[in-house]
Formats: C-alpha cells, structure tokens, sequence
C-alpha cells in the first residue's frame, strides 16, 4: 500500500506541475510501480481467504418467573396514584412569616407558613392569595389579591432577627 501511496503521490506532483505550465519527467521506477500496482492488489485479494460471516445466537427462552406480589404491611401502594394537593389558595400570606434572605445573583424569600411548611420564593411567585413584588435585605412585599369588590392591597413582612 506504502508504494502504491508514494506513486500516487509522485504522479499527482507530476500533474500539478504539467498544469502550471511545465512538464516533469516522471522517472521509470514510478512508471514500473504504477503498472505492478492493480496486479499486486489483484493478488493479495485473491489470497485471502473469504471468512464467512458469523451471526450471533438467538436468545432461548429461560424458565417463567412466578408473578410477583405486593406486600404493603403498612406502606402505600407505590404502583397507584398520588393525589398531591398543588392548590394554595387557602394559604393566608398574612398569618406566614419571613424567615430569612437569601443573597445570591437574585434575592430570595424563605417563608414559613403556618403548618410549618417552608418556601423559597423569587418575585413574582404567587404563594396562597399574595404575589411576591419586591424582595429587600431585610423583607418582602406582597401584592395580596383583594375578595370579591375590593382591590388589590399590598402586605411587607419584615424579617425579625433573634
């Protein structure tokens, strides 16, 4: 394959320089490889031997498992359904509390609802009836949807330090 390279290679010098005009003598050693090359590659195809291709098993069968049973003694289902209540609506932003600040590339709001669930809110979160608006150091504003007839109120924690 190295020779058969070395001859393109030598060729392809030759052609570049006939189209710039002049013509190189192409030496007689090349001209022998160029002609002993296609016999050469001839030959060595027919030398190897033809391997047949081999095709992978198919997989058997393997014995039946018996069917599986869920045991729960005491545990829920994990195969059945969660009903997770995402609905906040009856959460008060006025009965939570601030319970800290966190400072990074945005400020963020950690409430603590009554229940003693805890939130990390960014502005414009909406946590029961109230939206957040402004995020301070040391509070946090809410805009608190106003009932049926009155209008939008606004409501600052303030975080209380122990």
């Amino acid at each position: 394959m190295s020779i058969r390279r070395w001859a393109l290679g030598a060729l392809s010098v030759g052609w570049l320089t006939a189209g710039c005009g002049g013509t190189p003598p192409v030496p007689a050693a090349v001209n022998k490889l160029v002609a002993a090359a296609p016999a050469a590659t001839a030959a060595a195809a027919q030398q190897k031997p033809a391997t047949p291709a081999v095709m992978p098993r198919a997989a058997e069968p393997g014995p039946a498992l018996p069917p599986l049973t869920y045991e729960p003694k005491g545990r829920r289902d994990p195969f059945t359904p969660v009903s997770v209540a995402v609905e906040k609506s009856g959460l008060d932003v006025a009965t939570t509390k601030l319970v800290g600040i966190i400072q990074g590339q945005q400020l963020l709001a950690l409430v603590e609802a009554p229940d003693g669930l805890g939130y990390i809110l960014k502005p414009g979160d909406v946590l029961g009836n109230g939206r957040i608006t402004d995020i301070t150091a040391n509070s946090v504003t809410f805009a608190v949807a106003g009932r049926a007839g009155q209008r939008e109120t606004s409501l600052t924690l303030k975080l209380v330090k122990e």
